[in-house]
């Protein structure tokens, strides 16, 4: 028999279900407590995004990998590569949920692509997601994880200019404490995040590293608050990363079309993550 290869991982499916109990949303509430988050009931509705503490990945500790990561091979293909992050998401909501509620995520790995750029090997692996509810379909995902060579050094990418003038903006203050909590609520062990030595002399970051879905979670939540509900459509990309030795700039501008464009900015240096929060009709005004 041939061995397989990482594109022989597409079309691979798997399905979980899950819920969000009250104590993890209390948790993950007083996690983003300085973005503006509140405790919901129980049977209150979920905010956008906060399904992702819902399916978590609970594999042994045998099963881990050096840098925190769960191993490959399973759902996800065995890339031989050692770096990995999560790059980029876009979702479309179709019904709410509600905290408590059984869910069923169907899971598809829908693109596997080899690349060489100029840091090196790379493997994207796109992955698209239906979660429904009790009601039927609420969500529909797409993630792109990138896979990458493990650096000699720290090269930043190519600044990405602040906006000058924002239409609303929120100062977060980042800290060890944040970085652990938020790894707890979503059982992420990746050491970037918590281990300040192997950020620095394994993966050559300058310092921890803020999570890319610690970013989005903390743009929906402004985006939902500005207009009076949740966006319909919301996706999201890293340009930069940012680090636990400053704080965070959640930042908003109008877009097209009664859009949001929204990023996270390190002061006036560079921005971190960008976003997209779209309403149906357009421009929509909070009652």
């Amino acid at each position: 028999m041939s061995e397989l290869k990482v594109t022989d991982w597409i079309g691979r499916e798997e399905t979980a279900q899950a819920r969000v109990a009250p104590v993890q949303a209390e948790m993950l509430a007083a996690t983003l407590s300085d973005a503006g988050a509140e405790v919901p009931a129980d049977g209150a509705l979920l905010p956008p995004l906060w399904h992702w503490i819902a399916f978590l990945p609970t594999v042994p500790m045998a099963d881990l990998k050096s840098d925190g990561h769960p191993r490959l091979g399973g759902f996800l293909p065995p890339v031989d590569l050692p770096r990995r992050m999560w790059a980029s998401g876009a979702l479309s909501f179709h019904r709410p949920l509600h905290v408590g509620e059984r869910l069923t995520r169907h899971s598809v790995i829908r693109d596997v692509v080899e690349k060489h750029g100029s840091t090196g090997a790379m493997v994207f692996v796109t992955v698209a997601h239906e979660i429904a509810g009790e009601d039927g379909l609420a969500i529909r995902e797409t993630q792109d994880i990138v896979y990458l060579e493990m650096p000699d050094r720290f090269r930043a990418p190519k600044p990405v200019p602040v906006p000058a003038a924002p239409i609303l903006e929120r100062r977060v203050p980042v800290s060890e404490a944040l970085l652990f909590r938020f790894s707890a609520c979503t059982f992420n062990a990746h050491r970037i995040h918590i281990d300040l030595p192997y950020a620095r002399e394994v993966e050559k970051y300058p310092n921890l590293v803020v999570h890319g879905p610690l970013q989005a979670m903390m743009l929906a939540l402004q985006a939902t608050a500005h207009r009076g509900r949740a966006p319909d459509r919301f996706r999201f990309r890293g340009v930069h990363p940012m680090f636990h030795d400053a704080d965070l700039r959640l930042l908003a501008e109008d877009g097209e079309d009664g859009a949001l464009r929204l990023c996270t900015a390190r002061g006036e240096d560079h921005q971190g993550l960008q976003a997209t929060a779209e309403w149906e009709g357009g421009t929509w005004a909070a009652s």
